[in-house]
Protein backbone atom coordinates (compact mmCIF):
# COMPACT_ATOMS: atom_id res chain seq x y z
CA UNK A 1 0.00 0.00 0.00
CA UNK A 2 1.26 3.41 -0.31
CA UNK A 3 0.21 6.70 -0.37
CA UNK A 4 1.07 10.31 -0.97
CA UNK A 5 0.52 12.91 1.68
CA UNK A 6 0.04 16.15 1.16
CA UNK A 7 -0.54 18.85 4.08
CA UNK A 8 -3.20 21.35 2.64
CA UNK A 9 -5.34 24.37 3.93
CA UNK A 10 -7.89 23.22 1.36
CA UNK A 11 -9.01 20.11 -1.13
CA UNK A 12 -11.78 19.15 -2.73
CA UNK A 13 -12.97 16.27 -5.52
CA UNK A 14 -15.14 16.97 -8.04
CA UNK A 15 -16.94 14.41 -10.02
CA UNK A 16 -19.03 15.51 -13.64
CA UNK A 17 -18.86 19.33 -12.43
CA UNK A 18 -20.25 18.61 -9.05
CA UNK A 19 -17.69 18.91 -5.89
CA UNK A 20 -18.46 15.43 -4.22
CA UNK A 21 -16.04 16.05 -1.14
CA UNK A 22 -14.38 18.96 0.17
CA UNK A 23 -12.42 19.50 3.47
CA UNK A 24 -10.35 22.38 5.13
CA UNK A 25 -6.65 22.39 7.29
CA UNK A 26 -5.42 18.72 7.34
CA UNK A 27 -4.20 15.66 4.62
CA UNK A 28 -5.22 14.60 1.16
CA UNK A 29 -4.09 11.51 0.93
CA UNK A 30 -3.61 9.53 -2.75
CA UNK A 31 -3.78 6.00 -1.88
CA UNK A 32 -2.27 3.10 -4.05
CA UNK A 33 -3.41 -0.57 -3.49
CA UNK A 34 -1.80 -3.70 -4.81
CA UNK A 35 -2.65 -7.51 -4.36
CA UNK A 36 -0.33 -8.19 -1.65
CA UNK A 37 -1.95 -5.64 0.83
CA UNK A 38 -3.58 -6.98 4.03
CA UNK A 39 -5.52 -5.32 7.15
CA UNK A 40 -2.00 -5.27 8.73
CA UNK A 41 -1.34 -2.89 5.96
CA UNK A 42 -4.51 -1.00 6.33
CA UNK A 43 -3.62 -0.64 10.42
CA UNK A 44 0.11 0.63 10.06
CA UNK A 45 -0.59 3.26 7.46
CA UNK A 46 -3.90 4.63 9.27
CA UNK A 47 -1.89 4.98 12.56
CA UNK A 48 1.33 6.63 10.67
CA UNK A 49 -0.69 8.92 9.14
CA UNK A 50 -2.81 9.94 11.73
CA UNK A 51 -0.16 10.35 14.34
CA UNK A 52 3.05 11.57 11.86
CA UNK A 53 3.49 15.36 12.69
CA UNK A 54 4.19 17.28 10.06
CA UNK A 55 1.51 20.16 11.07
CA UNK A 56 3.29 23.57 12.78
CA UNK A 57 3.08 24.06 16.41
CA UNK A 58 3.17 27.27 18.45
CA UNK A 59 6.85 28.15 17.20
CA UNK A 60 6.73 26.69 13.44
CA UNK A 61 8.24 23.75 14.30
CA UNK A 62 6.60 20.46 12.70
CA UNK A 63 5.76 18.79 15.51
CA UNK A 64 1.74 18.52 15.85
CA UNK A 65 -0.25 15.71 14.20
CA UNK A 66 -3.60 15.54 12.25
CA UNK A 67 -5.05 14.56 16.04
CA UNK A 68 -3.27 17.24 17.28
CA UNK A 69 -4.71 19.95 15.25
CA UNK A 70 -8.24 18.04 14.61
CA UNK A 71 -7.45 18.36 10.77
CA UNK A 72 -9.91 16.83 8.40
CA UNK A 73 -8.35 13.78 5.98
CA UNK A 74 -9.44 13.20 2.40
CA UNK A 75 -8.67 10.32 0.72
CA UNK A 76 -8.47 9.02 -3.17
CA UNK A 77 -7.58 6.13 -4.90
CA UNK A 78 -4.88 6.25 -7.00
CA UNK A 79 -3.68 3.13 -9.01
CA UNK A 80 -0.82 4.84 -10.92
CA UNK A 81 0.99 4.66 -7.73
CA UNK A 82 1.87 1.56 -8.39
CA UNK A 83 3.20 2.16 -11.76
CA UNK A 84 6.18 0.48 -13.19
CA UNK A 85 8.21 2.85 -15.68
CA UNK A 86 11.11 0.29 -15.96
CA UNK A 87 10.40 -0.60 -19.64
CA UNK A 88 9.55 1.63 -22.00
CA UNK A 89 7.34 5.04 -22.21
CA UNK A 90 4.37 3.78 -21.41
CA UNK A 91 3.92 2.65 -17.63
CA UNK A 92 2.51 -0.54 -16.28
CA UNK A 93 0.18 -1.13 -13.66
CA UNK A 94 0.28 -4.46 -13.64
CA UNK A 95 0.84 -4.25 -9.33
CA UNK A 96 -2.30 -1.99 -8.91
CA UNK A 97 -4.92 -4.54 -7.24
CA UNK A 98 -7.95 -4.87 -9.61
CA UNK A 99 -11.32 -3.26 -8.76
CA UNK A 100 -12.67 -6.58 -6.59
CA UNK A 101 -10.00 -6.55 -4.48
CA UNK A 102 -8.85 -3.34 -4.18
CA UNK A 103 -12.61 -1.72 -3.66
CA UNK A 104 -12.95 -3.30 0.07
CA UNK A 105 -9.29 -2.24 0.74
CA UNK A 106 -10.10 0.93 0.06
CA UNK A 107 -12.88 1.22 2.11
CA UNK A 108 -11.65 -0.04 5.22
CA UNK A 109 -8.58 2.30 4.78
CA UNK A 110 -11.52 5.21 4.76
CA UNK A 111 -13.33 3.27 7.83
CA UNK A 112 -9.63 2.70 9.83
CA UNK A 113 -8.85 6.10 9.61
CA UNK A 114 -11.96 7.77 10.19
CA UNK A 115 -11.93 5.83 13.38
CA UNK A 116 -8.37 6.94 14.65
CA UNK A 117 -9.18 10.23 13.94
CA UNK A 118 -12.46 10.13 15.20
CA UNK A 119 -14.47 11.92 12.44
CA UNK A 120 -15.67 11.65 8.92
CA UNK A 121 -13.09 10.79 5.94
CA UNK A 122 -13.94 12.70 3.20
CA UNK A 123 -13.19 10.51 0.13
CA UNK A 124 -12.94 10.04 -3.97
CA UNK A 125 -15.04 7.94 -6.07
CA UNK A 126 -13.40 4.58 -6.93
CA UNK A 127 -12.69 4.36 -10.80
CA UNK A 128 -14.16 7.99 -11.39
CA UNK A 129 -12.56 10.46 -13.92
CA UNK A 130 -11.97 13.49 -10.73
CA UNK A 131 -10.30 16.51 -10.69
CA UNK A 132 -8.67 16.80 -7.31
CA UNK A 133 -7.83 20.24 -6.29
CA UNK A 134 -5.42 21.33 -3.19
CA UNK A 135 -3.71 24.06 -1.77
CA UNK A 136 -0.25 22.29 -0.58
CA UNK A 137 0.52 24.19 2.94
CA UNK A 138 4.42 24.19 2.96
CA UNK A 139 4.88 22.42 0.47
CA UNK A 140 4.66 19.49 2.84
CA UNK A 141 4.43 15.93 0.18
CA UNK A 142 5.78 12.38 1.96
CA UNK A 143 5.53 9.41 0.37
CA UNK A 144 4.68 6.11 2.79
CA UNK A 145 4.53 2.74 1.22
CA UNK A 146 3.83 -0.37 4.11
CA UNK A 147 6.23 -2.67 2.19
CA UNK A 148 8.89 -0.25 3.70
CA UNK A 149 8.28 -0.06 6.96
CA UNK A 150 12.13 -0.82 8.63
Amino acid sequence: MRAVIQRVSEASVTIDAHVKSKIGVGLMILLGIEDADTREDIDWLCRKISNMRIFPDEDGVMNKSLLDINGDALVVSQFTLHASTKKGNRPSYIQAAKPDIAIPLYEAFVDELSTNIGKRVETGEFGADMKVALVNDGPVTILVDTKNKQ
